[in-house]
């Protein structure tokens, strides 16, 4: 590393470190397993453009063509092509986070729309310019919860069929902490508010409930909910979306004191990896908001301007005073999210909401028809997806769609889950043929 201007090291001191760690050279301070370690060649033979395109053509063409009625967490919506056009712009394609208001106040002012987004379709105070995902707002609101709380329990509640790879991140979170995680139990969809009425007590200090849950079931008692985890003093935390959210209970008028989500499901295509996590509280947590706010003031002329303001994770303030350490506010993303809310404006985003729950359930209906299934299964409301019971094998069912050019969920052993929205209801009619044929 001699001469590296990232590790100025001259040869002595290279030396000098390697000898007091009892290392015979750099290579020996790491353990690579020799089938993964780099022996010198990348095995790339070199080829023209032209050829590299021919090659990743046939190989991108070896995907399988399906139409998906995927969800559990992962829904695609129309993007309108004015959120691609806009969010390409070079301003904000090459904007890193907004340090320096004066030359970003077009940005900061759509991240602060983003907000105020949120603001009104939440009813809570304060909602910050965001997460990762839906997941790591749910690890940071759990992390607030002990923060703030003054009950001394450590018990993180979450239902009992939470999505796994959301369970996984969480645990992830609150290891290191106190906190540990229990679930309560789940019937027809939602929460079993007698078990979880059992299952809150001195020792909670988080209840999380979602709505649409991850059987796209609406939650009917989000009211008892919060009133339960307020007896004891326990932080209610909601999981919904900006979509959802449009035409659905307001979080703050059933107790919730934290709301995050998926915002991502506004101004994204369906990524599988990708995401932009809403993270709404009450106005009393204003300085304990993980990630970063973006503050409305005045600048020396009096004129309106916006910052960001209240920063207080690792890389702002001393790291024992931080609220966390999120590293991003997916900020482009945010603001693809805005644009997308702007463009549909409140009636807009009530009709596709209201789409979300007519076409759920009309294609349930439609399924339930074909002998041998039963759609949905869960006496509720449905919001984007259900799940649908079979009297053969799941994924023998599964398997035979992907074979007609259709991809469902197999979530048990004669379990499926079927998500419609406007980007694949062109296609029911087909699925619901296909189901008609396979399912004879």
């Amino acid at each position: 590393m001699s001469g590296s201007p990232y590790a100025p090291h001259t040869d002595a001191e290279t030396a000098a470190m390697l000898d007091a760690v009892g290392a015979a050279d750099e290579a020996a301070l790491f353990d690579i397993p020799e089938p993964v370690a780099f022996d010198g060649e990348f095995g790339i033979e070199p080829r023209s453009e032209q050829e590299l395109r021919r090659e990743m053509a046939d190989l991108l063409g070896r995907n399988d063509d399906l139409t998906e009625f995927l969800g559990r967490g992962h829904y695609e919506h129309y993007v309108p092509s004015v959120v691609d056009s806009l969010s390409s712009r070079s301003e904000f394609l090459t904007s890193y986070t907004q340090y320096q208001p004066e030359i970003t106040q077009g940005f900061l002012q759509a991240l602060f729309e983003y907000q105020s987004m949120l603001v009104e379709l939440t009813g809570l105070g304060i909602a910050n310019c965001s997460m990762y995902d839906a997941a790591t707002a749910l690890g940071e609101a759990a992390l607030l919860a002990d923060r703030v709380r003054s009950v001394d329990g450590e018990v993180v509640l979450v239902p009992e069929n939470l999505r796994e790879g959301k369970r996984s991140v969480l645990a992830n979170y609150v290891d290191g902490s106190d906190l540990r995680i229990e679930t309560y139990p789940i019937e027809n969809g939602t929460a079993d508010v007698d078990a979880l009425d059992d299952a809150v007590g001195e020792d909670t200090v988080f209840v999380y409930a979602e709505t649409p849950t991850v059987r796209g079931c609406i939650e009917p008692n989000l009211a008892e909910i919060g009133e339960i985890a307020d007896a004891e003093g326990a932080m209610f935390c909601l999981g919904s979306d900006p979509v959802a959210l449009s035409i659905l209970e307001e979080p703050a008028s059933v107790g919730a004191d934290v709301v995050v989500g998926e915002a991502g499901v506004l101004g994204l295509p369906a990524a599988y990896g990708m995401g932009l996590g809403l993270f709404a509280c009450d106005e009393e947590f204003l300085r304990q908001v993980p990630g970063r706010l973006v503050g409305a003031s005045e600048d020396a002329d009096g004129t309106r301007a916006y910052t960001l303001t209240l920063q207080t994770r690792e890389q702002h303030i001393r790291k024992q005073r931080a609220t966390s350490n999120i590293c991003t506010n997916q900020a482009w993303v945010a603001l693809r999210a805005a644009m997308h809310a702007a463009y549909l404006g409140a009636d807009g985003l009530v009709g596709l909401a209201e789409d979300c729950v007519t076409l759920a359930r009309d294609l349930a209906a439609d399924i339930d028809d074909v002998t041998g299934l039963q759609a949905p299964v869960d006496d509720r409301h449905h919001f984007r997806e259900f799940v649908v019971g079979t009297d053969q094998p799941a994924q023998a069912i599964a398997d035979d769609l992907e074979e007609e050019g259709f991809a469902v969920h197999v979530i048990g052993d004669h379990r499926l889950q079927v998500c419609i929205t406007d980007a694949n209801a062109h296609a029911a009619d087909d699925l619901v043929a296909a189901f008609e044929e396979v399912a004879a």
